[in-house]
């Protein structure tokens, strides 16, 4: 099948399988999997141009809103972290999506950058899973809990009088967000949430990666969150940071007739199809998947991004 836009011939089942297997094994960790979809768009498809970057925000658009559905129906959503997460990315990915264009469209020395910023953060996760927690600081015996419960819940056919366990809101201010979850009380800084996802959406923005692959596990090795009340939060951000940077890309690609600018749709529709089968698979699977396994995951994407980012400006 021929892609106009990036101008590539591939069999279609490609980005579908691509699509499928980067979201379902990244969704369980808030990551969308379009950090892992770039390189392979890039390196393995061909496709170079910054219109790469408003198709892989397309994929995300297509992918996320099932997962995304999971979480809000298994209770699982923390809204004021959402909310925060989508007033800090949205304007950044406005701003990135212009550096993009006008200063960067060869992205070769950007890569750099966003090599050394994930494997700085991959390392922070790394570092967090060697170094064992004090007793009840990685909420690790909620986690446990929650386990069990899942376990009890499933063996039962979904029958158990136990509900499985909701995020509880307590406060939403502009220091603090406050909730619970089975038992143990949460709470992140507001503002430093917030500056965190201006400076992912900048990044998301550029390069087409949504920011989830950042904000995630900042949000476990910085800020000390439970990994299953975040990937909602994070998913949803990285969904409305996509939907604003592709509107942008489309709107602004007359402006730049000598280079290709707006999303590739078939691609990135075929891309997201099977992104939205395996997004939907990976949040219904995350509850029985243990957290430290997720956080090793997404130590493992990180570093790998990081390293292949680097790794492909020195060779």
């Amino acid at each position: 099948m021929y892609f106009p836009v990036a101008e590539i011939q591939v069999a279609p089942w490609i980005p579908f399988l691509a699509g499928f297997a980067v979201a379902f094994v990244c969704s369980m960790g808030g990551v969308s999997g379009a950090n892992l979809l770039l390189p392979f768009q890039v390196s393995i498809l061909g496709f170079t141009t910054p219109a790469v970057s408003a198709t892989n925000h397309l994929f995300n658009i297509v992918a996320i809103p099932s997962g995304v559905y999971r979480f809000i129906r298994e209770g699982r959503m923390v809204w004021p972290l959402t909310i925060t997460v989508i007033a800090g990315t949205v304007p950044g990915v406005i701003i990135g999506v212009f550096f993009r264009v006008q200063f960067l469209p060869d992205p070769t020395h950007f890569k750099v950058f966003a090599g050394l910023v994930l494997m700085y953060i991959g390392l922070v996760m790394a570092r967090s899973l060697i170094k064992k927690p004090p007793p009840g600081a990685d909420k690790a015996s909620s986690e446990k809990r929650f386990q069990e419960l899942v376990s009890r819940w499933h063996k039962k056919e979904k029958k158990s009088r136990d509900p499985l366990p909701r995020v509880m809101l307590h406060h939403f201010g502009l220091k603090r967000i406050e909730y619970s979850f089975y038992g143990e009380h949460i709470s992140a800084p507001t503002m430093g949430i917030f500056t965190l996802s201006a400076i992912v959406g900048v990044v998301g923005g550029m390069y087409g990666i949504g920011g989830g692959a950042i904000i995630a596990p900042f949000f476990v090795a910085v800020f000390k969150l439970p990994v299953y009340t975040i990937a909602g939060a994070c998913l949803m951000g990285t969904l409305i940071t996509s939907v604003v940077a592709a509107v942008v890309f489309q709107a602004i690609a007359p402006f730049y007739p000598e280079m290709a600018v707006a999303p590739d749709w078939l691609l990135g529709i075929l891309l997201g199809v099977g992104g939205m089968l395996g997004m939907y698979a990976g949040a219904r699977t995350q509850k029985f998947i243990p957290a430290n396994l997720i956080k090793l995951l997404l130590t493992f994407i990180l570093i790998f991004t990081g390293g292949r980012y680097m790794l492909s400006f020195l060779f």
